[in-house]
């Protein structure tokens, strides 16, 4: 059951009730799916994908198996001082980037048990990575029901919860968007149309990485490989290292760990 019917929920349920064989045909997920939102549209939403929308709090966590707690991180807080759980003992996920275990734990402690979920929003289309991160009191059969959900919406990677927010800012897929923007006004303004532009651009980062996993190539042979000496490859690569092109990218990742570990202040 989610409490928030926010973008991520919305990815996640549909992740959930897409058909990969027929992407305009969804299927019943084998998941109860409940959601509590405020909202009245991203209830009505949410129950166009395929969830059981649920406008009264308690109602919805009274029927919750596990409970995904899926608000906005300066939310967090507020919403589990006011949940009554009862004798309940439900297993609870939090999808709030930069809160740890411990705060959550202080807000909410035992009968309930804890885990972490990083789900991207690739998931929507079956497609997603997510980490967990796991209380440690948590058993080995709650573990793999957490694990079975997310797993329902692509790869599952289980990393130590100080790893999360690294984690959190490598995986986000405004990497690759960014990127792919990037590549699609350089070409653009160099002369090419912008419709060759995108198709160029986006051969160049998913079609490319597909062949490297494909493949199981390390990242260092595959550039070996590809920077022909005084080659065009090893010309770009070599400008793009001098404009300090990882420094950038570092930074970014380095401004997004600050904004997580101020969100888990906040």
């Amino acid at each position: 059951m989610f409490i928030g019917g926010g973008r991520l929920t919305q990815a996640i349920v549909a992740g959930l009730t897409y058909d990969p064989a027929n992407a305009r045909k969804k299927h019943r997920a084998k998941f109860r799916l409940i959601v509590h939102d405020r909202h009245p549209e991203k209830l009505r939403a949410l129950g166009r994908l395929g969830a059981k929308p649920e406008s009264n709090l308690q109602r919805a966590v009274d029927a919750a198996d596990i409970l995904l707690i899926a608000v906005r991180p300066d939310a967090v807080t507020g919403l589990l001082a006011g949940l009554n759980l009862g004798k309940r003992s439900p297993l609870a996920v939090s999808l709030a980037a930069g809160i740890p275990l411990e705060r959550l734990r202080e807000e909410l402690s035992a009968p309930v048990k804890w885990a972490r979920a990083m789900p991207s929003p690739a998931c929507r289309t079956g497609e997603g990575l997510t980490a967990l991160a796991f209380d440690a009191a948590l058993a080995p059969s709650d573990r793999k029901k957490i694990r079975a959900l997310f797993a329902a919406l692509g790869r599952v990677v289980e990393i130590p919860e100080e790893s999360f927010d690294v984690f959190t800012v490598t995986y986000s897929p405004i990497h690759g968007y960014h990127a792919l923007a990037a590549l699609i006004a350089a070409a653009t303004h160099l002369g090419l149309d912008p419709t060759a532009a995108s198709t160029a651009a986006a051969h160049a980062l998913a079609d490319s990485i597909a062949a490297l996993r494909a493949s199981r190539t390390s990242v260092d042979t595959a550039l070996k490989e590809a920077a022909t000496p005084g080659g065009i490859s090893v010309a770009i690569a070599t400008s793009e290292a001098e404009s300090g092109y990882n420094e950038i990218i570092e930074r970014a990742m380095q401004a997004g760990i600050d904004r997580a570990k101020s969100m888990a202040k906040s």
